[in-house]
């Protein structure tokens, strides 16, 4: 985006808020107004707006304390509100409802308010991490109101250009990585294994290249070991944190480069905040205690001290340095944030060297990626929902959606939410597993629900039978298969407030679409070579809209077995049988 005009320095006198019940929100205090495109803002300190773009403005306001800025559109056609957070899409919050506190651990300061036809009432981002934002309808009015609040200085990109919400977030995201280098390894985005749902903590080497072995063969290109390697006790709990010997893997090393030889990856899970209280490192380290985690059987440790992040750092980088691995999981992270914002939460003491936990969990990260990049340049880090800031975007190179068992659903809406804020960080479902009943056609849906993010499947492989091994070997081949449309292509999700029924991923000559429910396809874009569609719902008709000229038609089932095969004429074929489960594929010259 380009500046079209001047700064619109602020105007007018100071102006109170209309009286709002606020229980859960600070007071505003005085606000003075400020015009910028037609916006109604209202701002305190020192504020100037400039416009970027056909209804596109950026608002920066400063002051020796809290800044707030404001605004107001009305909510007609409004039809949901959306944010990066689980469970965070789909309805109409009220203007007394609790704010959103973002920061660098928890949260992205991003929002958007979504009208009919999928298109942007407003969107906004926040420069920074740490802002606390409230938004809702105004009963008094009929109104949407927004408001964003950070210390000393704060500066906000609000879009209502009216373009489709998917677009407006992928600008705001594309302006929060400017200046910011992604480097983010092949293996990020390539098909992996987790060991939590299918194991637990019942991990040991020969479970382990075990499943390696059959995931390959299936095409899963990464595993990643999660709690368990670090323990002998198999009840949970986090007691035995902070230590991290490879007690359940014996012989770390050649264990390792025997998952590397079967040409697999291997990630190597870490509750980064957790000093488990019967650890040594509780002995030494437990008195940096941030948070009390007690119903855990752990402290959170501090990451203002430097001894703190000096021993933590040293024993998650002994994964990459000493046992060949080829990054980390690293989990929890959130829990710093929580602990920060505790009403009993510690002050720094003579010994820490950073003011905040922010910039001691920023310190933190840092020092691990470059510990692991240096013994390892394509080193991968995974992150998990709700830690999605950009801030973290040069620490990371993957973010989880956060924890759904075996909800479809919940694992699509999760997935797309954050791929809508993770800018060019790739974006992994939450590990799919099911019941060993559990029929092809589902086991299709299953992966059809992540169809737009990194797959991870965890099931016992070897106990699968042959019509689940197709089903999931047939869709990860179209993971990998059209990957650069998938995960790279512009993402249009439809309806968020109906949680997504339909998904499309535009790419080069490539269209991809999943259908969630009974909805039409449309066909009618002219630059399209092959058309992809996804059928994870029981009615098979896939009816297709718009669409000119004659296309090669393949249809295969939930197995990948091709059930039709010939040439259509797009203008006068406007229904094309599916089964659930599977894929229809138009291509045309």
């Amino acid at each position: 985006m380009t500046e079209t005009t001047g700064p619109t320095q602020q105007t007018g006198t100071a102006s109170p808020e209309p009286d709002l019940w606020e229980p859960h929100a600070p007071a505003a205090g005085t606000l003075r107004p400020l015009l910028a495109q037609g916006l109604d803002l209202r701002v305190s300190g020192t504020a100037a707006a400039r416009q970027l773009a056909d209804g596109v403005v950026e608002v920066t306001a400063e002051g020796p304390a809290a800044v707030r800025i404001e605004w107001r559109v009305p909510c007609v056609d409004a039809t949901s509100f959306w944010t990066p957070e689980p469970r965070g899409t789909g309805w109409l919050p009220a203007a007394w409802s609790a704010p959103r506190r973002t920061g660098l651990a928890a949260g992205a300061p991003i929002a958007a308010l979504v009208g009919t036809g999928d298109t942007a009432l407003c969107a906004f981002a926040a420069e920074q991490a740490e802002v606390l934002a409230g938004a809702g309808v105004v009963e008094e009015t009929g109104e949407f109101r927004f408001w964003a609040q950070a210390e000393g200085r704060l500066t906000v990109r609000i879009d209502t250009s009216g373009r489709h919400y998917a677009r407006c977030l992928a600008d705001l995201t594309a302006w929060w990585g400017e200046g910011r280098t992604a480097v983010i390894p092949d293996a990020a985005r390539r098909p992996a294994y987790s060991t939590w749902y299918s194991m637990h903590q019942d991990v040991s080497p020969e479970r382990i290249e075990t499943q390696a072995a059959l995931g390959k063969d299936l095409g899963l290109d990464v595993i990643i070991v999660d709690d368990g390697w670090m323990t002998a006790d198999r009840t949970r709990g986090y007691a035995h944190c902070g230590d991290w010997e490879p007690v359940s893997l014996p012989g770390t090393a050649e264990h390792v480069k025997r998952v590397h030889d079967l040409g697999v990856q291997y990630l190597l899970w870490y509750a980064l905040p957790f000093i488990g209280k019967d650890s040594a490192a509780f002995r030494q380290i437990g008195r940096y205690v941030l948070a009390d985690a007690a119903h855990m059987g752990a402290i959170v440790a501090d990451p203002r001290y430097p001894e703190v992040r000096e021993f933590l750092t040293g024993r998650l980088a002994r994964a990459v340095e000493e046992w060949g691995m080829d990054g980390l999981k690293v989990d929890f992270v959130d829990w710093f944030a929580r602990a920060a914002e505790r009403a009993d939460a510690p002050q720094p003491g003579p010994e820490a060297d950073c003011a905040s936990v922010a910039e001691g969990v920023e310190k933190l990260l840092a020092a691990i990626r470059a510990r692991i990049t240096a013994a390892h340049p394509e080193a991968m880090v995974e992150h998990r929902q709700p830690y999605v800031s950009p801030g973290l975007w040069p620490y990371v190179t993957m973010i989880r959606a956060t924890d759904c068992p075996l909800s479809p659903q919940e694992n699509r809406q999760r997935t797309v939410d954050v791929r809508l804020a993770a800018g060019p960080v790739p974006v992994h479902a939450d590990m799919l597993m099911w019941h060993p009943a559990e029929p092809p056609e589902q086991i299709a849906c299953h992966l059809i629900n992540v169809l737009f993010s990194v797959p991870q499947i965890s099931v016992d492989l070897a106990a699968q039978g042959p019509g689940q091994r197709e089903a999931l070997a047939f869709w990860l081949g179209v993971f990998r298969a059209h990957l650069d449309t998938l995960q790279l292509g512009e993402l249009r999700p439809s309806r968020p407030d109906l949680g997504y029924p339909l998904v499309t991923a535009l790419g080069a000559g490539t269209v991809a679409v999943a259908r969630y429910a009974a909805l039409p396809v449309d066909a009618s874009a002219a630059d399209w070579r092959t058309l992809l569609v996804a059928n994870a719902d029981a009615d098979p008709d896939v009816r297709l809209t718009g669409g000119s000229g004659t296309a090669a038609v393949t249809v295969q089932d939930a197995r990948g077995r091709i059930v039709r095969q010939d040439e259509i004429d797009l203008r006068r074929t406007d229904t094309v049988p599916v089964p659930r489960g599977g894929l229809l594929t138009l291509r045309r010259g």
